[in-house]
């Protein structure tokens, strides 16, 4: 009984915030911790006072892949995987937006996807065509430049294939004799 005194008046000297166990012994964490830096519904507590958290930018768009079957979910699940073009095999993929719009959707969801943030490690074509471009399973997506011709070099090869003094006599009869022996 002396135990369970000696245990009740320590909460009482350490302002616990208590709870009850089986036994009746009270039990909980401390009250009375300041400080900590408050974010949207916790409060966090870093080891150092000079602790910074270190800068993160959001991606821009998500994979995502369902992963289980569109069968036997309700209809709303099913209206959601529709609108994310989610609704045919498993395994499928899209790419969404993120936005609180499409994460509250998602969020719904979330047992049936796997959602992957797209990065985008050289950045994003200037021109905005991604045809170039490849996307992997780990979501990074690399695009490689397409070749531009110079149109300089462009002229020059047809000047060079329409020139005269190239189409002389015996050339023309080599090349007639060899596609007519050669036709396909």
């Amino acid at each position: 009984m002396s135990l369970k005194k000696s245990v009740v008046e320590a909460i009482k000297l350490y302002s616990f915030s208590t709870h009850l166990s089986q036994n009746g012994i009270k039990y909980g964490g401390l009250k009375s911790w300041t400080g900590g830096i408050e974010y949207d519904g916790f409060r966090f507590f870093p080891r150092h006072p000079d602790h910074k958290d270190p800068p993160y930018e959001p991606t821009k768009l998500f994979m995502v892949q369902r992963t289980k079957p569109f069968k036997g979910n309700e209809w709303k699940l099913k209206k959601i995987l529709k609108e994310f073009d989610l609704h045919g095999k498993v395994g499928e993929v899209s790419i969404v937006k993120n936005t609180p719009e499409v994460n509250k959707k998602l969020y719904q969801v979330k047992h049936l996807i796997k959602l992957t943030p797209i990065k985008t490690p050289y950045g994003v074509p200037d021109d905005g065509d991604l045809s170039a471009g490849h996307l992997s399973d780990d979501g990074t997506f690399v695009y490689s430049k397409k070749l531009i011709p110079d149109p300089e070099r462009a002229q020059l090869a047809r000047d060079f294939q329409t020139e005269p003094s190239r189409l002389d006599s015996p050339t023309l009869i080599k090349e007639s004799r060899d596609r007519w022996m050669n036709p396909w």
